[in-house]
């Protein structure tokens, strides 16, 4: 298995692990098995592959395009978010839900770059990119609490 077989099967791994693989298995109506040999790094799975529409629906529970993206970095592209999982009335409770999530994020970004001992300029870019995410969620939740406080007089 080659470079770019390792790294979508990794990313498909975070995919369904974000979602669950139960609820995964549901939502596109395959079993756990099944689904366990699209990540598989073993031989005799190695040319087996996640289908697209199947990426596409589990994309769409996770909070976060893990293969969209890995696609997009394969080709030297990087995709950008264009909307946040986030209520448009955002409160200091979505705040820390947002950052527990960004930080779940870094961790597995971080996770799969030291796996083999190496942090390579592509991990070291996708961990950078989360980080930068992880400070507008602070940027955010800061500004949420100077506003709660400024209300409440207690600043």
């Amino acid at each position: 298995m080659n470079a770019m077989e390792k790294y979508l099967k990794k990313h498909t791994e975070m995919l369904v692990k974000d979602v669950g693989i139960e609820a995964a298995g549901e939502l596109i109506g395959k079993s756990k098995a099944t689904i366990g040999r699209y990540y598989a790094n073993n031989e005799e799975h190695a040319d087996r592959f996640m289908p697209i529409n199947a990426v596409a629906s589990l994309e769409a529970a996770a909070s976060f395009p893990h293969v969209s993206t890995a696609l997009a970095e394969l080709n030297g592209n990087k995709l950008s978010l264009g909307h946040e999982n986030r209520p448009s009335e955002a409160t200091v409770n979505s705040d820390i839900v947002a950052l527990a999530q960004r930080f779940a994020n870094l961790m597995g970004e971080y996770n799969l770059s030291i796996e083999d001992g190496v942090i390579t300029a592509t991990e070291a870019k996708r961990m950078l990119s989360e980080t930068l995410e992880l400070q507008k969620v602070l940027v955010d939740m800061k500004l949420h609490l100077e506003s709660e406080a400024k209300d409440s007089k207690t600043f």
